[in-house]
C-alpha cells in the first residue's frame, strides 16, 4: 500500500511553538505511516522539526518586532520583493515535486498573513491540481482576539472556499475555537478537535528544584529573566532555582542574567530535559505559551504564570485566566512584572497546595494522525 503524502508548511516568527507543535505532530504522521515532508521558512532551531520526516528549508524570515509588524532576514534587513518571490517559487516547486495527498498549513488563514506572498499561490496551486489533495490547516484553540476590521470575515472566507478541515489542537472542555474566533459557527463542520498537543509522559527527573523559570523561545522572555533575577535575590532562603533564558534571547541579554546570577540559581540557554525537571521542581514560572503550558499540565506542578501580551496579543492571557479559573495556576500579567511583584508571587505559589489533578485532554499528538487519516477515507 502507498504511503500518503503530506505536505506540512510552518513559519516561526518570533518563538519557537508553532514549530514545536507542529514538529510533534509531523512526527506523529511520520509514525502513523505517512511520508512526511515538513518545510520551514523560520530561524534554524537545533532538533526541530525531528526525526522520521524530510525537512525542506524556505529562505529564513523572522518578525521585525514583537507586534508582528514586518518580515525580516536573518540579518535584520527588511526582506523585499526579489526575497518573496523567491521563497514563493520555491514552495509552489516542492508543492508540485511531492503530489502530496493532504497539504496542512499551520496557523494559516487564523495567523501568518504576512505570509500570503507565498501561502495564497499555493492555496491556488491545490485548488487547480489533479488529483487535488485535501487541504488542512492546523491551529491551536485559543487565537489571537484583537485583529483589525475584515480580517475574521478574510479567513472565514478562505476557509469556506479552500480548506476541507480546520484541526483544532485543543480540547474543546478547556477552550472552544469560538470563543475566540466568533465566525466558527459558519465552518462548524469542518472543525476536528484533537486535544492539546502534549509531549509524551517524560523521564523521571534527574535533579529537584523549588523554581524552575522558564523565560520563553524568543526575545520577549527577556524581562522575564531579568526579574527573575532580582526575585532570587529577594527570596534567598527559598531553595534551589533554575533559569531558562530561551535559545533566541539576544547573547549581550543572556550575558547580562548570567552576570547578575545570585548563589542558587542557575542559568542556562537550554534544557533539552525541560519536561523532566518541570516534574521534579515545586514551583514553575513561565510565559504561557501552548506547548509550556502542555508541559507543565503533563508535570502536574505548581504554576505561576506571566502571559505574554506586547503587541497587543490576548491568546496567551486568555489561556492564563482560564488555568486560573481552575485552580491550576497563579498568574501576574505582564504588565505588572517587577522583580518585588514576582517575589511576591512565588513565595505564596511555594507556601499553597499543589493544584488539584487536571482533567485535560493532552493526547492531541495521537489523535491528529487518527484525524486526518479519517479526512483521507472520506
Amino acid at each position: 500500500m502507498t504511503q500518503p503524502r503530506v505536505l506540512f508548511y510552518v513559519q516561526h516568527l518570533l518563538g519557537i511553538g508553532h514549530l514545536a507543535r507542529a514538529s510533534r505532530v509531523a512526527a506523529a504522521l511520520a509514525e502513523d505511516g505517512f511520508a512526511v515532508t515538513v518545510v520551514t521558512g523560520g530561524t534554524p532551531v537545533a532538533g526541530f522539526p525531528g526525526p522520521g520526516v524530510t525537512h525542506v528549508a524556505l529562505p529564513a524570515v523572522t518578525s521585525g518586532d514583537q507586534g508582528f509588524s514586518g518580515l525580516a532576514d536573518l540579518d535584520g534587513n527588511p526582506v523585499d520583493e526579489a526575497f518573496k518571490e523567491r521563497r514563493r517559487d520555491m514552495l509552489l516547486a516542492l508543492f508540485a515535486e511531492t503530489r502530496p495527498d493532504i497539504v496542512v498549513i499551520e496557523a494559516f488563514p487564523f495567523g501568518r498573513r504576512q505570509m500570503r506572498f507565498e501561502l495564497l499561490p499555493l492555496l491556488d496551486a491545490i485548488s487547480s491540481a489533479s488529483p487535488k489533495p485535501r487541504l488542512v490547516t492546523s491551529v491551536r484553540d485559543i487565537l489571537q482576539e484583537r485583529v483589525k476590521a475584515g480580517r475574521n470575515e478574510e479567513s472565514a472566507e478562505l476557509v469556506a472556499k479552500h480548506f476541507d478541515m480546520v484541526m483544532v489542537h485543543g480540547d474543546p472542555d478547556f477552550a472552544r475555537l469560538d470563543e475566540t474566533f466568533p465566525l466558527a459557527a459558519g465552518f462548524s463542520e469542518k472543525i476536528a478537535y484533537t486535544g492539546l498537543v502534549a509531549g509524551p509522559e517524560p523521564e523521571p527527573a534527574a535533579e529537584n528544584l523549588d523554581v524552575l523559570i522558564s523565560a520563553g523561545g524568543g526575545a520577549a522572555g527577556a524581562e522575564l529573566a531579568r526579574s527573575a533575577v532580582e526575585a532570587a535575590k529577594l527570596l534567598p532562603d527559598s531553595g534551589r532555582w533554575c533559569l531558562i533564558t530561551g535559545p533566541n534571547l539576544p547573547q549581550p541579554d543572556f550575558d547580562a542574567v548570567m552576570a547578575a546570577a545570585p548563589p542558587g540559581l542557575e542559568v542556562f540557554k537550554f534544557r533539552r530535559d525541560f519536561a523532566s525537571l518541570l516534574g521534579g521542581a515545586r514551583l514553575s514560572v513561565s510565559q504561557a505559551g501552548y506547548n509550556t503550558v502542555c508541559d507543565i499540565l503533563r508535570a502536574g506542578c505548581r504554576s505561576l504564570l506571566v502571559p505574554f501580551a506586547a503587541g497587543g496579543e490576548t491568546e496567551q492571557e486568555f489561556r492564563a485566566d482560564r488555568l486560573e479559573r481552575l485552580g491550576l495556576a497563579s498568574v501576574v500579567n505582564e504588565a505588572d512584572l517587577t522583580a518585588a511583584r514576582l517575589a511576591e508571587a512565588i513565595a505564596a505559589a511555594l507556601a499553597g497546595p499543589p493544584p488539584p489533578r487536571h482533567l485535560l485532554d493532552l493526547e492531541g499528538v495521537r489523535r491528529s494522525a487518527q484525524v486526518l487519516r479519517g479526512l483521507l477515507a472520506s
